[in-house]
């Protein structure tokens, strides 16, 4: 379909299923082109945003020619580049971080930053990268990106989605820099903070911030799972849902949201999805039962959600190449179980018409995996203010992609996008103690 020509122009590297994606259309922008090298994770992209064109390879393999001639940008300038690449960020005393291979993928972002030329850019990585000698590797790319005719802000920050209006405790680092002779934009003011404090020093508890929607803000209309029993086998179902907040009437879209600029997506109100139900055991369920809020228990190391609280960071795990390892994933804080993907997502501020992987491993990936949107388009919100321009909200209604592309498997979707099946290591199963 035809985006809106008056709406700038994104690109997003290592796009995972699109939380950077979609923040940044919220804020106003459209972005057109997205690169990801997880096929599963590109056909979840293609579900949600059908109108921006996915390359499912990697940046190391990526070209400025292919990301502008395979998609609608053309040689129209591009406005904002943004991303987050896997990075080890270290190297040994006397050798420069930038040209170590593990950070390959940060010099293949820093590369089509260059070749795109676009007016802005944002980097986007762990915290960690501010610490000890990992900062040499920042100065280094500090320094690349001048010397490509770019200015970065030098102040980098770590901001924490629960500052954004995100009832979870996850903190990014964000680089932000612009072409010379363009305005450097601010990092954007936290407008939150959490009404229980955690123990993090990337929070920030001024007194003046509102309070960050709590767990219970984000679940209390979802409907009980323990009623249909036809989320064993599949990942939806029509349901009623209760009263929600004003946090999960936002991410119902039940409201006309003055801030929220992404084009509406056809949808049933009525639908429940990505909430394949998990089979534990009696035991396990037991057990999770008798956890106080805000403890981890002690066999499967699941920590449970306290409802006037917010939620610890939801982290993805990793693929078989790197240990097959699955993240505990929270327990319910009423209801003795895991939560499920759509819950996850609820916490991670996706908005409820946005689907995942209908498998609840490749769906706790894809949440855990990506930027909260609400963060992502915090950023997006300073970068389109020193653009100086002002948002406006595409006037269609636009269709969400095929359901198969949420039900394939890792081949399948291989097939599809005309990669290798191995491009991500398959998953190697491992029974886990619940």
């Amino acid at each position: 379909m035809e985006m809106d020509s008056g709406r700038p122009i994104g690109v997003d590297l290592f796009a995972g299923v699109g939380g950077m994606t979609l923040g940044f259309e919220q804020a106003g922008f459209d972005v057109l082109a997205a690169v990801e090298i997880d096929p599963i994770h590109c056909a979840t992209h293609q579900f949600n945003f059908p109108f921006c064109k996915v390359l499912c390879q990697s940046v190391t393999e990526t070209t400025s020619t292919e990301v502008r001639s395979c998609s609608a940008i053309g040689d129209r300038d591009i406005d904002v580049v943004f991303g987050g690449s896997p990075c080890q960020g270290f190297s040994l005393i006397g050798k420069r971080a930038l040209d170590d291979p593990r950070n390959a993928l940060v010099h293949h972002f820093l590369r089509l930053v260059l070749e795109l030329k676009p007016k802005y850019f944002v980097f986007e990585n762990v915290p960690g990268l501010t610490i000890g000698n990992h900062r040499q590797f920042l100065s280094e790319l500090i320094a690349a990106f001048g010397a490509g005719g770019y200015e970065v802000k030098t102040d980098y920050r770590v901001l924490n989605a629960a500052n954004y209006g995100v009832p979870q405790d996850r903190a990014r680092l964000f680089l932000l820099g612009c072409r010379y002779g363009l305005p450097l934009p601010e990092y954007p003011q936290p407008i939150t903070k959490p009404s229980l404090s955690r123990k993090s020093k990337y929070i920030l508890n001024l007194p003046h911030l509102k309070p960050t929607p709590t767990i219970w803000d984000a679940l209390c209309d979802l409907p009980v799972v323990e009623m249909y029993p036809e989320l064993f086998q599949q990942d939806w179902t029509i349901v009623e849902y209760g009263k929600p907040s004003y946090y999960s009437s936002k991410m119902r879209s039940i409201f006309a949201n003055n801030d929220n600029y992404a084009g509406d997506r056809h949808f049933d109100l009525r639908l429940l999805t990505s909430s394949l139900r998990t089979r534990h055991g009696d035991n396990s369920i037991a057990r999770f039962a008798t956890t106080n809020w805000g403890e981890v228990e002690p066999i499967s190391h699941f920590y449970k959600l306290a409802p006037e609280g917010i939620c610890n960071t939801l982290r993805a795990g990793t693929a078989s190449n790197l240990g097959a390892f699955t993240s505990p994933r929270p327990i319910h804080p009423y209801k003795p179980r895991c939560i499920t993907v759509r819950e996850a997502a609820r916490l991670h501020s996706y908005p409820d018409w946005f689907r995942f992987h209908q498998t609840k491993w490749h769906g706790f990936r894809q949440v855990g995996n990506s930027v909260p949107p609400l963060l992502a388009q915090a950023i997006a919100r300073e970068i389109l203010r020193v653009l100086g321009i002002v948002p406006v909200k595409p006037k269609e209604t636009q269709q969400l992609g095929c359901d198969r592309l949420l039900q394939l498997n890792m081949t399948q979707a291989a097939r599809i996008y005309g990669v290798a099946a191995n491009a991500i290591a398959p998953r190697l199963r491992q029974k886990r103690r619940e």
